[in-house]
């Protein structure tokens, strides 16, 4: 009988685990869903300064002699310093989501510092700073709490240190690496090199008639964009990997949620079967005192 007990004991523990987990899958349903909003409503504002900057990009290698020049857009010739700014969650329970973003950010200290350069690490997220930390590895800057609720300001002001570093010359490079939202069941890791950044990648535009600047003026209108566009840059990037976020947690308890409905199929299984045993033996028993008997 206690057997019996200890079988009964664990379904209900594991029954209490799955009204959990289908209740955690819910909530981040409805939280994939507003993120989901949000990282629309932002992707557009993107866009809009993306092609802004297209068609100042645009009236520059136009009309000026060299194209576009500036420190923001200098290749450097050699890598001295590269950081890497990358955001993870601040909570578990979401899979191999915040795995395979340090997968990747270890990858690519081990490419830089193999090449020669250094390497600094700017962490978003409990989740990757306590990784780094626990492999004693230093991290140059962290913030804990913006990954799961991002700041247009606080996400600036993040970046800042970095951009700064990067127009006084200290840093060669600057790469933003998130593991992104693209479909209810699909994450895909991102990696985003925001400085310097490569003209190529500003489309050939036809000028607005509305944009009219002469080549200086439109550099330096350039340039001033340039902050806005970085900020976004990381602000979208926060917005996607929360919206990555919550559809990996949704996926995790789904799974978590059926492994535990398998579970308590096979405990109810094994408690029948143990049932069966049990009442066959006292009927065997008895049986057998009322023979001893005769």
């Amino acid at each position: 009988m206690a057997n019996l007990k200890d079988i009964k004991r664990k379904i209900g523990s594991v029954k209490n685990t799955q009204k959990t987990t289908r209740a955690m899958k819910l909530v981040s349903t409805a939280k994939l869903r507003r993120a989901e909003q949000v990282a629309k409503r932002t992707k557009y504002f993107e866009n809009a300064i993306n092609d802004t900057l297209s068609e100042i990009a645009s009236i520059i290698k136009k009309y000026k002699v060299g194209g576009i020049k500036g420190r923001y857009f200098e290749e450097p010739e050699t890598l001295g310093l590269v950081d890497i700014i990358f955001i993870t969650a601040d909570k578990g329970l979401c899979g191999g989501f915040n795995y395979q973003t340090i997968k990747t950010v270890k990858a690519l200290i081990e490419e830089y510092e193999a090449k020669g350069a250094k390497v600094r690490l700017r962490a978003v997220g409990k989740k990757g700073i306590e990784y780094f930390n626990f492999q004693g590895r230093e991290l140059e800057d962290e913030v804990v709490g913006l990954s799961s609720s991002p700041s247009y300001q606080k996400a600036a002001e993040f970046i800042k240190k970095s951009v700064e570093d990067y127009l006084d010359g200290k840093v060669d490079k600057v790469i933003l690496i998130h593991n992104g939202y693209k479909n209810m069941i699909t994450q895909e890791m991102k990696s985003i090199d925001l400085l310097p950044i490569d003209t190529s990648k500003f489309e050939e535009k036809e000028v607005s008639s509305m944009m009219e600047l002469e080549p200086d003026e439109g550099e330096k209108v350039l340039e001033s964009l340039i902050n806005k566009y970085i900020e976004f840059n990381i602000y979208y990037a926060l917005i996607d990997s929360l919206a990555a976020e919550h559809s990996a947690r949704m996926q995790a308890m789904d799974a978590a949620t059926n492994n535990a409905k398998e579970m308590v199929r096979t405990l109810t299984i094994s408690y029948n079967k143990a049932r069966q045993e049990s009442i066959t033996t006292e009927l065997t028993e008895i049986i057998s005192g009322m023979e001893a008997m005769k």
